[in-house]
């Protein structure tokens, strides 16, 4: 080891020293899935479970859904579409969609299909089957049960902000739509508004 080596080992050490005496320690503690953690003031999974019960229960309340199983003595069939997110937040869409599905489905008053890219891969299940199944096992192309309604729309968000404090305004607009004839048979909205203030620290 040459001396310019041996000379700037002293420092080495102590910036290694330094630097182990500034890390911090992670605490994980596990919670319950149904507790609210709101820690940043964003869109969390609590705020999508929310909205998606809230807008599925009005949905199902209104007169097209009794209308049509007046009119077609059975059931309508739903398809949940695209939801845009239009906020200034990344917010994780699919899962606020799989939400969506979930309360239609569970509330038993509509048959629930599977959405598009969902299709695609159940397509190609078909072909393979047709390809390398058992006759007797194969399932046919052609058979689908085609959706009566799309329930589909946007997540929008108003931001405010002033010496510390900030207010978020989420806004999500949902639309229940005829397949056939693209008449909107419901349209619903649910606000959402959190305010969050930063503590200063005090020295």
């Amino acid at each position: 080891m040459t001396p310019l080596h041996n000379r700037f080992l002293p420092f080495i050490a102590c910036v290694a020293v330094t630097l182990s005496g500034c890390a911090q320690e992670v605490k994980v503690t596990r919670v319950d899935a149904g507790v609210v953690t709101d820690l940043s003031g964003r869109w969390n999974d609590t705020d999508s479970r929310i909205v998606a019960e809230a807008m599925v229960k009005d949905a199902l309340q209104y007169p097209w859904l009794g209308n049509f199983e007046q009119a077609k003595q059975r059931q309508p069939v739903v398809v949940v579409g695209t939801v845009v997110n239009n906020s200034h937040e990344h917010i994780n869409v699919r899962t606020f969609i799989t939400d969506l599905e979930r309360e239609l489905t569970n509330s038993q008053k509509v048959t629930f299909v599977a959405g598009k890219s969902e299709r695609e891969e159940l397509r190609a299940e078909r072909k393979e089957q047709a390809l390398h199944a058992r006759e007797e096992t194969q399932k046919a192309p052609g058979k689908e049960t085609g959706a009566d309604y799309m329930m589909k729309g946007t997540i929008a968000t108003i931001l405010d902000e002033a010496d510390g404090t900030k207010a978020v305004f989420y806004q999500v607009d949902l639309h229940m739509i005829d397949l056939e004839s693209n008449a909107k048979v419901w349209y619903g909205q649910k606000k959402i508004k959190k305010v969050i203030e930063k503590k200063r620290a005090i020295f």
